[in-house]
């Protein structure tokens, strides 16, 4: 008789921290996975929805333009003079420089443009055939 009540005892219990440890598995697996997932969501929903024109994008296909246009789910950008393409919306990764903003520049001297900087010489030489 002894036994079978200390059987229940320990089999009572034993239920009860398996659910602890499987509520402590989704607690974990929720901060650590899904909940980050949907602030990286949030934020580039909130990046492609402040899209204007004038700023400078980069597509998820590493495409580099600037915005010309904006539509429902449609973004126009220019990707060189003279030449737009059409972008969904989600396929844009990131805004390098909203319009209006100046890029610092970098810490130290900038380099002079009147700097002269010697070519190297080239082992090809150019003959000229003559008639």
């Amino acid at each position: 008789m002894r036994e079978a009540s200390y059987a229940q005892a320990a089999g009572g219990g034993g239920d009860f921290s398996f659910f602890l440890i499987i509520a402590l598995f989704f607690a974990v697996f929720y901060f650590f996975m899904i909940r980050p997932q949907q602030k990286r969501r949030r934020e580039a929903q909130d990046m492609q929805n402040t899209l204007g024109p004038g700023d400078q994008i980069v597509t998820i296909g590493g495409l580099h333009g600037t915005v010309t246009g904006v539509a429902d789910g449609e973004v126009l950008l220019e990707i060189s003079p003279g030449v737009e393409v059409r972008f969904a919306r989600p396929a844009i990764a990131k805004v390098v420089q909203k319009s209006g903003e100046v890029i610092p520049e970098p810490d130290g001297p900038a380099p002079d443009a009147e700097t002269d900087v010697d070519e190297p010489e080239s082992p090809v030489t150019e003959t000229r055939k003559q008639d």
